[in-house]
């Protein structure tokens, strides 16, 4: 009887006193994200979904739209995307060729995801920014995204530790207290989250939508500010809500001495 009791007793805890989750983060990774001289010249990129942290993957349909902003001129590279497996799920890689100094921003709008959990569609745009040859203006530049982050800190040449600091914005205007949740990119597996509450972490903007962050450890770091659309996508006949995410993934380095 008391086993009995105290599995019951666990089941309605656990329901009453669900554990937080992992978020979803669409991805675009660029091989490098500071091209110097000698170094390789066309940057690897690859378009996934996922809980980045906890490396559990999602199908990625193939995006509505892929593309580049740089030296003010936007150029739709969705042709040059090839399926390929992340995580061990549908993603997707395109090679870009970097021929002159310049801030290139590589963006992502995927098809809208169903999450029947969530009961809602998810939309993430996605963005990551790389520097070439020396070119060291334009970092904070919008590209004209539904929702972005516009970086006030350069998203690019960060330490681990440095503060990183972003403007959530919706239709070009800043997102008061916007929420932004944040993950690691733990592509070798080998960094472990205390507790599930440390999986996502998640922070507010203040009332200008300017949010701040200091990355523990080098690598790639995803920010997400999410909000809910003002529109609405058909599901089964019936409008249903969407999130959208401005995302941007930015790299921090490791420090290093002599």
């Amino acid at each position: 009887m008391r086993k009995g009791f105290f599995f019951v007793w666990t089941c309605l805890y656990l329901l009453c006193c669900p554990m937080p989750t992992a978020a979803h983060f669409g991805m675009v990774i660029p091989s490098d994200n500071m091209v110097m001289q000698n170094d390789e010249r066309t940057v690897k990129l690859q378009l996934s979904f996922s809980h980045p942290m906890e490396m559990v993957g999602m199908n990625l349909v193939k995006p509505k739209a892929f593309g580049v902003v740089a030296n003010g001129k936007k150029e739709d590279l969705g042709s040059a995307l090839t399926p390929i497996r992340v995580m061990d799920h549908s993603a997707w890689k395109a090679d870009y060729a970097i021929k002159r100094p310049g801030i290139y921003m590589f963006y992502m709008e995927p098809q809208p995801y169903w999450e029947p959990s969530e009961d809602v569609f998810i939309v993430h745009y996605t963005k990551t920014v790389v520097t070439a040859f020396g070119d060291d203006e334009g970092w904070d530049a919008e590209i004209g995204l539904k929702t972005e982050i516009v970086p006030l800190s350069k998203p690019y040449g960060l330490y681990a530790g440095n503060v990183f600091q972003g403007i959530v914005k919706m239709d070009n205007t800043p997102v008061p207290y916007a929420e932004v949740e944040i993950e690691y990119y733990n592509k070798r597996k080998t960094s472990v989250a205390p507790t599930d509450y440390m999986v996502t972490q998640t922070i507010k903007a203040d009332r200008n939508g300017v949010f701040t962050y200091a990355a523990p450890s080098a690598g790639w770091w995803g920010f997400a500010a999410l909000n809910e659309a003002d529109f609405t996508i058909k599901h089964n006949g019936t409008d249903k809500g969407v999130e959208i995410g401005a995302v941007l993934w930015v790299h921090f380095e490791p420090w290093q001495e002599k």
